[in-house]
């Protein structure tokens, strides 16, 4: 398993596996913001809720973004579906201040079995007592939906809060978010790699104190 280090300037929703780059403010951490510093800020924290507001935005999806002093923003990650990618366009560039949204949101391929895996792996990690605090789901469904019988969890995802984010493609697993503890990243990474089917786990989840 590895693990990923991201650079977050000045803001960051760590518990909702956003990070954001700011273009030309490296010094943020150590003086007083420009005014087009501050600019660049707003438009992060903006982006950040616009994002997070999406109904489409869940457990199965992982976006970041920078924002350019020009300001561009440039959206990243991965999407379960495709109505998060357009979704996530949309709503960025009708920000004030928004000039150009540079769209590389991956959208993942449709797959019954990358579906099932996305079921397996978040019952591995939600009805672990230990991992139950990363969300506000605690009681999971004993029986599937009639959508995740029909067309699968995609379409049907969990909702309400949820630290720890599973992205699937093609059979390999990676998981993104923050946790509270070293503990807590290994387990979450031993909890998945446990799921039959999974091809690998690359365990890129943050500890909230580093």
């Amino acid at each position: 398993m590895t693990r990923r280090s991201t650079s977050v300037i000045g803001i960051a929703t760590l518990c909702l596996a956003l990070s954001v780059s700011i273009g030309g403010a490296q010094e943020l951490t150590s003086a007083t913001p420009t005014a087009s510093q501050e600019i660049q800020l707003r438009i992060a924290e903006e982006v950040r809720k616009q994002i997070v507001s999406l109904p489409q935005y869940g457990v199965f999806d992982n976006i970041h973004f920078g924002v350019s002093p020009d300001g561009t923003v440039v959206l990243r990650g991965e999407a379960s579906r495709p109505t998060l990618k357009s979704g996530a366009e949309n709503v960025v560039k009708r920000i004030e201040g928004v000039e150009k949204v540079d769209n590389q949101i991956e959208v993942l391929p449709t797959s019954p079995n990358d579906d099932r895996i996305r079921a397996a792996v978040y019952y591995a990690i939600y009805s672990f007592a230990p991992l139950q605090k990363y969300t506000v789901n605690r009681r999971m469904r004993s029986m599937p939906s009639v959508a995740r019988a029909a067309g699968g969890i995609t379409n049907d995802p969990p909702l309400g809060f949820h630290a720890i984010h599973i992205i699937v493609r093609n059979g390999n697993v990676t998981l993104t978010g923050v946790v509270n503890n070293e503990a807590d990243m290994a387990m979450a990474g031993i909890r998945a790699s446990g799921v039959s089917g999974v091809f690998s786990v690359d365990n890129q989840l943050q500890v909230a104190t580093e």
